[in-house]
Formats: C-alpha cells, structure tokens, sequence
C-alpha cells in the first residue's frame, strides 16, 4: 500500500544482517506447515533510528505481543509470531512452552481445542492450528526463550519493505524452519492473563487522539464522524473511509516527520492511519494524533471496522496514559506503551 508521499534519506545497506543466537537451552525449531496471508518474525522495534529514516516496524499491537511474552515468563520484547487474520498452523520439533494473545480466533493442539491467555505446553511432533481471526486482526504466538531471527540495528522485528530482520527479511510461508531456545525459566504452571487486560475486540473502535500539526478549524467535524477501515491496509498503514473536511491545500506540505498513529489525508479524500511499518516523513497534511494509550488498537483494525475519534487535549492524553501504564504495569512490568 502505498499511503503516502515521502521524502525519505537515501539508505544504502551493502549485505544482510547477521544471524545472531543466544541460547538458554537446547535449540529448536518450529516449522511453519501454513503462514496465511502474513505471518512475520516481531521483536523490538528500532525506536532510535527514525531520524536516519529507519522505520521502527516491531508488533503492530505491542500490548497483545507483551501479553503472549508475558505469559510464557519472556520479556515483553522477545520475538513472537505476529500472525495477520489466519489461518496459521505450526509443527514443534519438541518440548516447548508456547502461548496466543491478541485476535480471537479457534486454536487448536493436535485437534484439541485450546485457549487464548493461558500458557500452553506442547510435545515434539505437536501441530499447533490457529483458525480466521472472528474480532481483531492480529494474533502471537510466543514462545519460551524467544523465536529467533536475524539481528539489525539491536531488533529482531522484520521491516518487509527493505527485507531486514526476521526471517531472511520475509513474511513466513510454508516450510520455513523458525528457530527458538528453550528457556529453563519458563513456567512450569500455566500463567493466565489477569481478566483486566483481557481487552475486549469487536468490530467497532473508538481511538482516543489530539490535534495534529496540520489541524484546521474545519477538522472539527472529525470528532462526530464515523469511519470505516477500508481493504486497503498493511503493516504501514490502513485506509479509511468517512466524511472528511476540505482542507482547501491545493498541494502537499513540505516533508515533516511522522509517526505511527499519525492520521495523514492525501488529496484523493480518505485517511491513512500509519502502523510501525510507517515511512519516516511525509508531505500529506498530518490532522490527528492517535495518543499512545490506544495505539496499540491500530494493530486489531480489519478490513470494515467502523471507528470514531475521541478529542483529548494533550494534558488529558498523558493522564490517559499514565492511568493506562498504572492498570497494565502490576503484571507487564517491563513494558511501557
């Protein structure tokens, strides 16, 4: 999708990032019997490099992705399967302790139904199905000790893009090996996600966000509006549709930097939410801000979703987030939104 104009830095890399792995146990490996329509290698994001025009990628839905790591005893930025709408199935090459967070959809151990939230203990030979995502867009799938990919710029999360980090840069297809560590500190009990982050999806969204640098008095309508996400979506951004105002620009603004969250309008009249996969820069008038407390929620938005905005004031959008930080920190305690 190409959802906006850029002006990035030219950026030339001259070989592959190395494969790096750091093992707490034996190695194993996963082999991907069926990826869907993408399926991707998701760690850290490269959060300090924006100004050399390197996108941050990592998990469209950080929170569901520190949840799945949560529930296996990683740390909330080990690299998970980030599985996009399913179906997705997987065969263990042996013992490991795996979990799902974030779009509900049927899971399945060897035929035996399973749950979401809860720690999962498979057998060499096990197959793992995950069905089409019914609310939500995006599961993970995480694993003790951390899926391995190849290292780029200290993350392991693929930009698909310019091919880097992941698994040879690549979304996952059938056959692919992805390599994991068995971790000795994984638990030996099943660990539940407290029922206060078990977020609810649905198909309707309500995105709490402030002014953006480009906001006219004629955006004021966008606080009444209902939009509807369009089939025009990937891990850059999603297309949405609604009722726009007329910012009477007759050409794009000079490049400015943007950011996940950031709603752009381009001239055609529908907006783009950008995701982590997001360009650098931009030329299109940048109207909106989705605030980091809900941020997380532009990774679960599908293909005719309906979402409103919710007016905050800056003051108001770092309340919400510390009041969001407090409920999830007493068990996510190494994870910030």
């Amino acid at each position: 999708m190409q959802s906006c104009s850029t002006s990035h830095p030219q950026i030339h890399f001259s070989c592959r990032p190395v494969h790096h792995c750091r093992s707490n146990g034996p190695e194993m490996t996963v082999r991907i019997i069926e990826a869907g329509p993408q399926a991707t290698l998701q760690g850290a994001p490269r959060d300090t490099y924006r100004h050399f025009g390197i996108p941050a990628s990592g998990p469209a839905d950080p929170l569901s992705h520190a949840i799945a790591n949560r529930l296996v005893g990683n740390a909330s930025d080990k690299a998970c399967i980030e599985i996009t709408y399913g179906p997705f199935s997987a065969e263990f090459t042996s013992a490991a302790t795996v979990a799902l967070a974030g779009a509900i959809a049927p899971i399945s151990l060897n035929d035996q139904v399973k749950p979401f939230h809860h720690t999962l203990f498979v057998e060499a030979g096990d197959v793992l199905n995950v069905g089409r995502a019914y609310a939500g867009l995006r599961t993970y799938l995480s694993i003790a000790g951390g899926f391995q990919g190849e290292d780029f710029l200290s993350s392991q999360s693929t930009y698909l893009p310019a091919g880097l980090g992941g698994l040879d840069g690549s979304a996952l297809k059938s056959g692919d090996m992805v390599s994991a560590h068995d971790d000795v500190s994984c638990p030996q009990h099943v660990e539940s996600t407290p029922e206060h982050l078990c977020f609810p999806l649905t198909h309707s969204f309500a995105l709490r966000a402030s002014e953006g640098p480009d906001y006219q008095p004629s955006c004021e309508s966008l606080w009444t509006e209902h939009f509807t996400a369009t089939r025009r979506a990937n891990r850059i951004g999603i297309e949405i549709d609604g009722n726009f105002p007329d910012l009477g620009v007759a050409a794009n603004f000079p490049s400015a930097g943007v950011f996940p969250g950031a709603l752009q309008l381009p001239p055609r009249g529908r907006g783009f939410l950008l995701l982590p996969d997001c360009q650098t820069t931009g030329g299109y008038p940048h109207i909106l801000q989705v605030n980091r407390s809900d941020r997380h929620l532009l990774g679960q938005l599908r293909p005719g979703n309906s979402l409103i905005f919710l007016h905050r004031t800056p003051d108001q959008a770092a309340e919400d987030l510390a009041k969001k930080q407090e409920l999830i920190g007493s068990w996510l305690t190494d994870f910030r939104l």
